[in-house]
Order: C-alpha cells, then sequence, then structure tokens
C-alpha cells in the first residue's frame, strides 16, 4: 500500500513537471501563432482592398473624369505590396524579438526599399493609365507629345525611387552620383550610336516634325510610309505596301523629311495638248477651262489658280492647269483630279477640237510626184 502511494506520488510529479513543460513550451511558440495572425490578417485586408478598388473602377467608368479612372486602376497591386512586405516585417519583428535572429534586422530598411519600389510603381502606372485613358477618350490631343511627356515621367519616377532605395539600404548618394559622373564619361564613348539614337528621339519630340499617324518620306533615302511608333531608340513606319520600316533616331537628324500629311493644300499641275488644227480654239477652250475650275467646289479659288496656252509641241499645242485642292486627303485628291481632267476633256470635245497624240505628217512635192509617174 505503501508502495502504492509512493508510485502515485511520483506519477502525480511527473505529470505536474510534464505540463508545466508543456506550458512552457506554448509560451515560447505563442510568436508562431503571433506571426500567423499577423499573415492571415495582412491576407484579409489585401482580399478587401482589391474587392473595394474593383467596385469603385466599375463606378468611375460612368464619370467623365479620366484622373479617377487611372488612379482607382493603379492603386490595388502596388498597395497590395505594401500591405505583404509590412505584414511580413511586422511578422519577422515578432521572430526577432521572440528568438533574437540578427538576420531579421535587415527587414526594416528592407521594408522601406519595397514601399518606395511600391510607390514609385504606383506612379508609373498612373502615369500610363492616364495616357491611355486621355488617348482612348477621343479628345484633341497629339499623341507624340502626351508620349514624350509620359516616358520623361516615368524615367524621373524611376530615377528618382532608385536614389531613394539607394540611400534607405545604406549606400551614399553622393558616392553613387559620382560614380555616375566618371561612368556616363566611358559609357558615352561605348554607346555612342546608342546615344544618337536616344537624343534623336528626344529632338523629335521637341521639334516634332512628324507624328504618330503622320505619312513621311525621305528625298535622301528610300523612306516612305505612315509612323506608326516614335520610340526612344527607333521610330516605326508602315510602307505602303505594309512591310515595317525601323529607321534608328538618329539617322533623322543627318536627311531631310517631308511630311506631306501637314500640307494645306494639294496642287494639281497637268498639261493638255490640243491639235493643231484647233489652234482658233485654244483661247476659248482656255478660257472655259478657268471658269470651270474658279466654279469646281473642291478647288480653293483663293491659292495660284491658271490655265494658260503654254507651248507649241512638235504634236500638239499645249496648255497647262495649276491649282490647288481644298483636301489634303491623298484618295479623295484622286477623285477631284479625275473629275477635273474629264471636264476639261470635254470642254475640248463640246468646242469641236480633239486631244492631240503624237503624228507624224508627211508632205510631198507635187512636181515629184508626177516625175516619178
Amino acid at each position: 500500500m505503501k508502495y502504492d502511494i509512493f508510485s502515485i506520488r511520483n506519477d502525480l510529479k511527473e505529470r505536474k513537471r510534464m505540463a508545466g513543460s508543456d506550458q512552457t513550451l506554448i509560451q515560447e511558440n505563442v510568436y508562431i501563432l503571433q506571426a500567423f495572425l499577423v499573415m492571415f490578417a495582412a491576407l484579409l485586408v489585401d482580399l478587401c482592398q482589391k474587392k473595394i478598388f474593383r467596385t469603385l473602377s466599375k463606378k468611375a467608368e460612368s464619370t467623365r473624369n479620366k484622373l479617377d479612372d487611372a488612379l482607382l486602376l493603379s492603386i490595388p497591386r502596388p498597395l497590395s505590396a505594401i500591405i505583404w512586405i509590412t505584414g511580413i516585417a511586422f511578422a519577422s519583428e515578432i521572430i526577432h524579438k521572440a528568438t533574437g535572429a540578427v538576420i531579421l534586422e535587415a527587414f526594416t530598411p528592407l521594408r522601406d526599399a519595397v514601399i518606395i519600389a511600391a510607390l514609385a510603381w504606383f506612379l508609373v502606372l498612373t502615369i500610363q493609365q492616364a495616357e491611355k485613358s486621355y488617348l482612348t477618350a477621343g479628345k484633341d490631343i497629339d499623341a507624340t507629345t502626351l508620349d514624350a511627356i509620359s516616358k520623361l515621367a516615368r524615367i524621373s519616377v524611376v530615377i528618382i525611387a532608385i536614389l531613394m532605395m539607394l540611400q534607405t539600404l545604406g549606400f551614399s548618394i553622393s558616392g553613387v552620383l559620382a560614380f555616375g559622373g566618371v561612368g556616363g564619361i566611358a559609357v558615352g564613348f561605348a554607346a555612342k550610336d546608342l546615344l544618337s539614337n536616344f537624343f534623336g528621339g528626344l529632338f523629335i519630340y521637341m521639334d516634332r516634325p512628324f507624328a504618330v499617324g503622320d505619312w513621311v518620306r525621305s528625298p535622301d533615302r528610300e523612306i516612305e510610309g505612315v509612323v506608326e511608333k516614335i520610340g526612344w531608340r527607333v521610330t516605326l513606319i508602315r510602307t505602303f505596301d505594309k512591310r515595317p520600316l525601323y529607321i534608328p533616331n538618329g539617322i533623322f537628324s543627318q536627311i531631310a523629311v517631308e511630311n506631306p500629311s501637314r500640307m494645306q493644300n494639294r496642287r494639281i499641275k497637268e498639261t493638255i495638248g490640243i491639235r493643231y488644227d484647233d489652234a482658233d480654239k485654244m483661247q476659248t477652250i482656255t478660257g472655259q477651262v478657268e471658269e470651270m475650275l474658279k466654279d469646281h467646289p473642291e478647288i480653293d479659288a483663293d491659292k495660284t489658280l491658271m490655265v494658260n496656252f503654254n507651248s507649241f509641241a512638235p504634236s500638239s499645242l499645249d496648255f497647262f492647269i495649276y491649282t490647288f485642292t481644298k483636301t489634303t486627303n491623298w484618295e479623295k485628291y484622286h477623285t477631284i483630279k479625275q473629275d477635273i481632267l474629264l471636264k476639261i476633256l470635254k470642254i475640248v470635245e463640246e468646242n469641236g477640237a480633239e486631244v492631240a497624240f503624237p503624228t507624224s505628217t508627211i508632205h510631198l512635192a507635187e512636181q515629184d510626184i508626177l516625175k516619178n509617174r
């Protein structure tokens, strides 16, 4: 009986010791539960903010203001990154206090750097979304200028963010800038063509000799087509046979570029010849053609308009027309030109004359003919 009581006492002591050990183990490992709860809270906050901004974005689509659309579309992803990095930072701090792990001390500057990167990401996305919104809104905004402003703004945001991140991580900005100055000289020599193309693109944005959608051509090179994209290094031109033509921007500083898309009018300059037998009708025909051009609804009468007898050609008496259409559209221009030429042909026929074509007239002396007989 004494043995049984002694055994029971020992058993109770052992159980009490084990219970205390379990309680100590739970107290020591409670930081894991706390860290888990922090990450779970970050997950819930992230899901909530995504749902909220998704709902607000749908409502903002019905408003006229495009800036709110750009902001609401740009916020969720950077905010999600900030929420998660903040949650990880709090969880690592809890673990650090419990375990004293030195490696977790690096999370604080890393957290600040990631937050700066997320804010820069938000600004870049906002700029991109604002650019798309204004372009799709159909407003009278020059696409080339808007693209240039957007690119410059994004580059500025990225550079400032990188410098702030380096300072947050403990790097000296003055040292980085000094190294960048020395390294920039070396890079300038090594990437001369790349820099030439970069500054060529910058000058295109500043001088604006052409814009996206313009028809351009160069008399110096076999370049002709419609500008589709102006990049920092190359410009994409779609030729009329639908071939993509990629031209380094540095080339445009060395060649002449024509921009027919910016013409105010299109010129019609044609020469028409009538027979020598219709010489007495020349003045009447030119007068009627001139009146027809002045009355034509598609001819700009305020510009130079000329219809004159021009030359004695080998097989015809030539007169020319020189006038300008109101339109600059290439297809419509040719339709107008065809209409004018057909009306000129009708005027010639109505006056009993004919349009000349190359002929040769042979004159034989009468006495030579009689001798041959």
